[in-house]
């Protein structure tokens, strides 16, 4: 299943819709504005939060925590001592690990665990402009988060960019 996120999603207090790939409603981005640290609510399309993202404070790295009904479900920071700068790697509560690796700026990237392709990212497939697919190659994966962690990479390669 693919769904269509937009670049727009990074401006902080801006709401738009995440389409699947037949132009449904699938979630809400909520940006709240007026916060001390970075936070975007994903939302399902009857209102209910699916997912928080939260810049993460105090980190020796740049770190960004992904919830879910307020409990961390995982953190993403950038994979230490890799020779990629495009290399991230996400920890999640339970101690599983999901790599993330590609072109972040140019949208091309890949979402793995234990070397199995869990979602690509692309514009590739995309003639609109500032708009990327995020690709979800199994159906058992957790959607939303993989959403989440594409959003998270991208986010903190453009600060660190």
């Amino acid at each position: 299943m693919k769904y269509l996120v937009r670049d727009k999603l990074f401006a902080i207090g801006d709401d738009y819709w995440i389409e699947d790939e037949d132009g449904r409603h699938a979630f809400l981005v909520d940006g709240k504005a007026l916060r001390l640290r970075d936070t975007l609510e994903l939302k399902a399309p009857d209102g209910r939060v699916v997912i928080t993202l939260r810049e993460k404070l105090l980190s020796l790295r740049d770190a960004m925590t992904v919830e879910r009904d307020e409990r961390p479900l995982a953190t993403v920071r950038r994979k230490r001592l890799s020779l990629l700068r495009n290399h991230y790697r996400v920890t999640m509560a339970d101690g599983t690990e999901l790599d993330v690796s590609g072109r972040i700026l140019d949208r091309e990237f890949a979402v793995e665990y234990d070397g199995e392709l869990l979602a690509h990212i692309s514009r590739r497939w995309l003639r609109v402009r500032d708009t990327y697919a995020v690709d979800v190659v199994r159906e058992d994966a957790d959607a939303a988060l993989l959403i989440a962690v594409a959003v998270c990479v991208i986010r903190m390669a453009e600060r660190e960019g």
